[in-house]
């Protein structure tokens, strides 16, 4: 029965048109039609699925949970115990910070009561406002500051500003208070502020997460959804440090409290993150992409992985820059894309985790909001781009989780997989001449049943970093339209001066493909066709089919 459900049967696209086909086909074909059921596509996971599972782009972007999570009385397998002791959340946060600042942040002494038994700053303040004063500010009345295309601002609900991408945050908390008076109105109306859509083309986006307020002011090709998409990632990336439980708890303890504080030396991370969402696709789409590997090798890393493990292990995960190389997880213990997305921008927001073996807390809100795991992260050869990251449920795991690293490699070695690596990072991206299409200049392809995307390397006419961008923009327009709350669609096909694009969402895949502009409609259709064989002969290089548990 197996063997006939993931039997390859050639389709064709009916009529030379993108329309449904009539029914649900259910086996893995060699050029999908719209029709096709979600988990047969090119990329699905043939042995179930890594990461929690997401349909759409509706879904990765559903209200928080955290305050059910942290109120259940029920914790899932596997999941880090909450940490109700403040002593307990502060030398967590101490040791994450001493990751990022070099200078451990006591929680309990930065809160401690005051004569009149009110929380009050400590005298270790001024000591960190050197910190806090080390990021470059920009005048908001300087024309260098207003033309950036695109301003993030984060404050809390009592107006205090907590992060702004550009200038000072001292210098804009004005500004801050108007944004946080806008939103106090509409509430006292019983109504709330969603987006303003302002002249030239400007967006002002709001985002309510109590006890915070996110904000974004965008000149870009984005729809409100997506800009609103981007203000959750700053919102879980604050989350990943500080865990839900912990933030609930100091603003219950003191509305007014400044947040900086606690984050100081963290705004690089926030920054890397802004600049990956920016040049990134894979924050766009929700997914996650693997580096091009061959079958045989990637199987070989998966079972090292698999092998290596220990009791406190919860997700093994070996990444290139930003591609996942292979991930190993607990059975019946699911990472979200979103969760994998801030752990790759913590790894590359800092070069020091190349010097050696880091242990340091990290919380995955959308796995559980409420805790901390403890995450062993290092690189396999400091020549190598290879970083291997252990998630553990025990603080005091250290040196057994290292021990999970050494037997990995040994195996590694054992299995004769290491030259292969090698040769896999020397092009960790593949050309879109591979695929023999002529106009074909560059492609995303989704597959929504494995959270995995995949697209060739960026290359002429989009050389420069302008172009790059521009052709992100596009996406971005076209993702947009697809994904339209009030109308979406499922194709679309773009004529522009400098290229053709064409969008084809259904319930298994999402394609997006750019063409040359000398090129017709009917060619781009079949051209995709094409293209959708190429990605299923190429799936079990450009995808995990196989993902492996504990």
């Amino acid at each position: 029965m197996a063997a006939d459900v993931h039997k390859k049967k050639s389709w064709e696209v009916p009529n030379g048109s993108l329309a449904p086909g009539d029914g649900q086909h259910t086996e893995r074909s060699e050029s999908p039609t719209p029709g096709l059921a979600q988990g047969t596509e090119p990329g699905a996971g043939q042995e179930g699925a890594m990461f929690v599972h997401t349909r759409s782009y509706e879904d990765l972007t559903s209200p928080e949970d955290g305050a059910a999570a942290a109120r259940s009385p029920e914790r899932r397998r596997g999941e880090p115990a909450e940490q109700s002791s403040m002593e307990q959340i502060s030398k967590d946060f101490s040791e994450l910070s001493t990751q990022l600042t070099g200078m451990a942040l006591d929680l309990e002494e930065e809160m401690r009561p005051g004569k009149e038994g009110k929380l009050e700053p400590s005298p270790q303040t001024a000591r960190r406002d050197s910190v806090l004063s080390g990021k470059e500010e920009e005048d908001m009345t300087m024309d260098a500051w207003r033309m950036h295309r695109k301003h993030v601002f984060v404050l809390s609900e009592a107006g205090k500003p907590v992060y702004s991408r550009y200038g000072s945050e001292e210098a804009l908390s004005s500004t801050m208070g108007v944004m946080m008076a806008l939103v106090s109105f509409l509430e006292a109306e019983k109504n709330a502020i969603r987006s303003i859509h302002a002249a030239d083309g400007y967006k002002v986006v709001f985002v309510r997460r109590s006890p915070l307020v996110l904000v974004a002011v965008a000149r870009t090709r984005q729809s409100e959804q997506e800009i609103a998409h981007e203000l959750l990632y700053i919102y879980y990336q604050i989350l990943s440090l500080l865990t839900w439980t912990q933030l609930n708890h100091i603003f219950q303890q003191k509305q007014n409290y400044d947040l900086r504080r606690l984050l100081a030396g963290s705004e690089r991370i926030t920054d890397n993150l802004l600049d990956l969402m920016a040049h990134d696709p894979s924050f766009l789409m929700g997914a996650v992409r693997c580096l091009p590997l061959a079958a045989s090798v990637r199987d070989a890393v998966s079972s090292s992985l698999q092998q290596a493990k220990a009791k406190s292990l919860v997700f093994s995960i070996l990444l290139s820059g930003n591609q996942l190389v292979s991930l190993v997880r607990k059975k019946d213990q699911f990472l979200h894309p979103i969760d994998l997305h801030l752990l790759f921008n913590l790894i590359s927001s800092s070069s020091s985790f190349r010097e050696g073996e880091a242990w340091t807390p990290i919380c995955l809100p959308k796995f559980n909001s409420s805790g901390f795991f403890h995450a062993h992260i290092s690189y396999l050869e400091q020549e190598m781009d290879l970083c291997l990251l252990l998630v553990s449920t025990d603080r005091e795991d250290f040196f057994t989780v290292s021990d999970c690293k050494r037997r990995f490699q040994e195996r590694l070695r054992r299995r004769g997989v290491h030259h292969a690596l090698q040769e896999a990072l020397r092009t960790p991206f593949y050309s879109v001449a591979q695929v023999g299409i002529p106009d074909l200049r560059h492609f995303i392809y989704k597959s929504k049943s494995s959270g995995l995307f995949t697209s060739p390397e960026i290359e002429a006419p989009y050389v420069q970093e302008e172009e790059k961008e521009r052709l992100l923009g596009l996406y971005q327009y076209l993702h947009s339209r697809a994904h339209n709350s009030s109308r979406p669609l499922k194709n679309i096909y773009f004529t522009g001066p400098r290229e053709n694009l064409l969008a084809w969402v259904t319930n298994a895949f999402e394609l997006y493909v750019c063409y040359s502009p000398l090129g017709t409609k009917a060619g781009a259709i079949n051209a995709v066709n094409k293209l959708m064989k190429w990605i299923r002969k190429e799936e079990d290089r450009l995808f995990i089919l196989t993902p492996q548990t504990y």
